[in-house]
């Protein structure tokens, strides 16, 4: 049972958690889930950051896995105002960043509606993190000036319109949630010439059971099936891909094949 609501003051911390490596969580993060009377986790977010909370703290696992979405974004906006008015401090710890694909402010605005106050944590975005930890930069002088980050799937199932541009441009382009979407996506770069455009499926990024496959448009998606790679996954399209160490070794028997 909750404590006597008069002494309650209800309040909610997105966090974001970062890519799935625990220790890349911020120290602004740590001392928020100390403080936390409820942490509300997602698929994507490794339970090891759950010991940072006191044991006393409420924890709940609300699934939001693409594909597997354990509660609707309704039912979750719905408990996290729930705990607070009666439990106090929600943590909404999230994989990533909260307004990177996150639906932070989704979340932020429904708690703004019960006029609950809200702190926000940014978390390290596995759009630039995972390829940082991979040594692939999203942006290197005289290569790429820019980066796309783009959702490979929107709500209605469909290839996000922006890939189309994207692929047309010489920016580095990032595909969260795009793995299931690969062979479209690449048939997209193909029509705009790109057949040798480095590309570089990682999953699992910056976990244990992180997998790095790398090839280019015309290779990519037999490589990918003979590794069996799985979601999470993210796709970097780009000549940046081209750095990574293993890049010339992998890559060198396939350069030419359109």
């Amino acid at each position: 049972m909750p404590i006597n609501k008069l002494h309650i003051e209800p309040k909610i911390t997105l966090l974001g958690a970062g890519p799935g490596d625990p220790e890349l969580l911020t120290l602004k993060g740590v001392k928020a889930l100390k403080k936390a009377d409820v942490v509300l986790y997602d698929a994507l977010t490794d339970e090891a950051l759950l010991s940072y909370a006191p044991k006393k703290a409420i924890k709940i696992y609300v699934g939001k896995r693409s594909g597997e979405h354990s509660f609707a974004q309704d039912a979750i906006n719905k408990l996290m105002v729930d705990y607070a008015l009666n439990y106090g401090h929600v943590v909404r710890l999230k994989g990533g960043d909260p307004f990177v694909f996150g639906r932070g402010y989704e979340e932020l605005n429904f708690a703004a509606s019960y006029n609950i106050p809200v702190t926000v944590i940014p978390g390290i975005s596995s759009s630039i993190g995972v390829p940082g930890l991979q040594q692939i930069p999203v942006t290197h002088r005289g290569m790429s000036e820019s980066f796309w980050v783009i959702t490979g799937t929107k709500a209605n199932g469909t290839v996000s319109d922006d890939i189309y541009q994207a692929a047309t441009s010489n920016a580095t382009v990032i595909i969260l949630m795009g793995l299931k979407k690969l062979p479209q996506i690449v048939d997209i770069f193909s029509a705009a010439g790109k057949n040798n455009l480095p590309v570089a499926v990682i999953q699992n990024g910056s976990s244990a059971h992180e997998k790095l496959v790398i090839g280019n448009v015309a290779t990519i998606l037999a490589r990918v099936e003979k590794e069996k790679m799985e979601a999470p996954a993210l796709l970097i399209f780009g000549d940046v891909v081209s750095l990574h160490p293993s890049f010339k070794t992998l890559i060198e028997p396939y350069v030419g094949i359109a």
